[in-house]
């Protein structure tokens, strides 16, 4: 066995968000912690997104799971960055960093706090956070 960083992303999009721009956003913001996209072991959301084109897709080209929480379960998460747009959008003031802290269990750490994407002449239309998972040891197989 070897230690291993495993991240969960947590994810946040517009209705009508490009796939392209949440991808190469959470690919910058890997990349922003050093990390490989072998590292991600699922996205995370909250539920009323996480049928979302650009969130489904994302987790298809990763290859990994779309977690997904209530409004609720995510608004208990307490977060560096809390935004009034998302509380009044979803439920929750958080949707990124709460469902990647979320998902990351016990022990879990923010490690990429909330990042927007920044599309040239129009407003973000993506958020993610990446969070180090509790458990830290992966197989070497």
């Amino acid at each position: 066995m070897r230690a291993a960083t495993r991240v969960t992303v947590g994810v946040g999009a517009c209705e009508d968000a490009p796939v392209e721009e949440l991808y190469a956003l959470v690919v910058d913001a890997l990349g922003a912690a050093g990390l490989p996209l072998g590292a991600v072991g699922a996205l995370a959301t909250v539920d009323v997104k996480a049928h979302e084109r650009a969130i489904v897709e994302c987790g298809r080209r990763l290859g990994v799971p779309v977690l997904s929480y209530g409004a609720d379960v995510l608004a208990a998460v307490t977060v560096p960055n809390p935004s009034g747009r998302a509380l009044s959008a979803v439920g929750t003031p958080s949707v990124a960093e709460a469902a990647a802290l979320a998902a990351s269990g016990a022990g879990g750490e923010l490690l990429v706090p909330k990042r927007k994407s920044s599309p040239a002449g129009r407003p973000a239309m993506a958020t993610c956070a990446v969070a180090r998972t509790g458990m830290g040891v992966v197989d070497d197989v």
